[in-house]
């Protein structure tokens, strides 16, 4: 479980294929602190810590990971939003996020205002997920309000922490995002459906 706090931004350092997988290595602050088998947030896609060295860790992403995120798009440079795990004893800054992607979003409109960023992501409602107004959302794996929702597209504003701290900074339009929608808000729809 996750919380959608962002700890720090990594770098891509190498990407390898290796028959569908992908194996990412990530250079960060954070990685001298992992260990092998550790759980950790790429994006908002939780995957395995499987290699450590110094200042970088590599984990590996399989296809069907691949193909339901943005994961695939990555290069050597591309920042890459990182979270640990969260502790139970910890507080719950963010929302509850599981570190599974239900699907990706087009970034629609970014718009600079006074002081913040007003960023538009549009989505395939067909895969039946919904945003609230006020409601949470998870992008790139960073906890957000949604403002704005309309049944396949919604917005977040951004403040200037998040923005110069996470990799929404390198979001343009035309530009693919992880979505994880509210757990809460899923099992209420998939109840409603039934």
């Amino acid at each position: 479980m996750f919380t959608g706090i962002i700890e720090t931004l990594g770098s891509v350092k190498n990407v390898i294929k290796d028959l569908d997988n992908i194996h990412i290595t990530i250079e960060s602050s954070l990685s001298n602190e992992l260990k092998i088998d550790q759980s950790v947030a790429h994006n908002g896609v939780c995957l395995t810590v499987v290699r450590l060295a110094e200042n970088s860790h590599t984990v590996t992403a399989i296809q069907e990971t691949l193909d339901k995120t943005n994961l695939q798009h990555l290069k050597v440079g591309s920042p890459v939003n990182l979270e640990r795990c969260m502790q139970m004893n910890g507080r719950l800054d963010g929302h509850i996020v599981q570190g599974h992607v239900d699907q990706v979003a087009t970034c629609i409109k970014r718009e600079e205002l006074e002081g913040s960023w007003e960023y538009r992501f549009q989505y395939d409602a067909t895969a039946g997920n919904v945003t609230v107004e006020k409601g949470s959302i998870c992008v790139n794996g960073i906890s957000l309000t949604v403002v704005n929702s309309a049944e396949n597209e919604f917005s977040v504003f951004i403040i200037p922490y998040t923005y110069e701290h996470t990799n929404l900074h390198e979001v343009q339009v035309g530009n693919i995002v992880n979505l994880e929608f509210d757990i809460i808000g899923k099992y209420v729809a998939r109840l409603l459906q039934k």
